[in-house]
């Protein structure tokens, strides 16, 4: 979520909510029962129907699928590229400070298993692995707040036939009838308000978000596993690019100059993990005068 996102969710929400008011009586669409009614058979479904601890990650989750930036595809990509710089500058081992010091924690258990030793076979199963059970537990979570979003509605109809038997039972007393109807008309409003306006963009934002960092978890196994196979650190700058939008990437020549200029931050240091591997051979095949 960005600050637009939120901006315009104040606007057009205070828009919405501005448009009852509009009504000559305000108070007829507030009325504690019917809300009550929708919230707490809503709720109570929804524990009849997951275990707690789900509900609680799922709305653990749900809260930082709003509070949370993950990082975006060009810091990935420029994350990457400096550590296949120092891949083949200093060596695999060298990996393992940026392993500490990093905060993504997919990244983290790549380098971890770069600075282990472990195979490219391996390392690609792990990693698919890992994305598999993260896009399943996301579903799970997505799936409870969608499974409450058609509750409410319904629950609001329950609302709305405790109010009728209410006004049945009162024909004959205009007073137990007009308390009634509120509850009748306002449970339905707020069962598809809270349907509609809450849970529903909940899942869809936790939809969203995962389906953007399971884009980041390949951009970042893609990059994993040409750093390990040695790969030409040029040729892997131009296949992290291609997860970019046209709009998006940069020009060759400036991704050139930043990898060159990362290399010979490099050799200004020296090296104590693993064997030199200059890359002033690779610069020069890929046309290093261009830069």
């Amino acid at each position: 979520m960005t600050r637009v996102n939120y901006l315009a969710v104040i606007l057009f929400g205070g828009i919405f909510v501005a448009s009852f008011m509009l009504s000559s009586d305000v108070g007829l669409f507030l009325n504690l029962i019917a809300i009550t009614i929708v919230v707490s058979g809503t709720l109570g479904a929804t524990f009849l129907s997951y275990p707690a601890s789900d509900i609680r990650a799922a709305f653990f989750v749900a809260r930082n699928s709003y509070t949370q930036r993950p990082p975006t595809e060009h810091e990935i990509i420029d994350s990457l590229l400096d550590l296949a710089v120092r891949s083949r500058h200093s060596g695999i081992l060298a990996l393992e400070v940026i392993e500490e010091q990093t905060t993504i924690s997919f990244l983290r258990s790549a380098l971890g298993m770069l600075v282990d030793g472990y195979k490219p076979a391996e390392v690609r199963d792990i990693l698919s692995t890992e994305m598999h059970y993260f896009r399943q537990r996301r579903f799970q979570h997505e799936k409870l707040f969608r499974h409450m979003a058609r509750l409410a509605p319904a629950f609001g109809v329950a609302g709305s036939v405790v109010g009728l038997i209410g006004m049945v039972a009162g024909i004959g007393d205009p007073e137990v009838i007009v308390s009634t109807i509120p509850i009748a008309l306002t449970s339905t409003l707020y069962g598809i308000v809270i349907g509609n306006f809450l849970l529903t963009p909940i899942a869809e934002n936790i939809s969203a978000k995962t389906e953007k960092e399971l884009m980041l978890q390949t951009l970042i196994s893609d990059g994993v596993m040409a750093i390990l196979q040695e790969h030409n650190t040029i040729k892997l700058a131009r296949k992290l690019e291609s997860f970019l939008t046209p709009a998006g990437r940069t020009e060759p020549a400036r991704s050139l100059l930043e990898i060159r200029d990362r290399y010979r931050a490099l050799r200004g240091q020296p090296t104590t993990i693993g064997e030199s591997k200059p890359l002033d051979d690779e610069f020069r095949a890929m046309g290093n005068s261009r830069i």
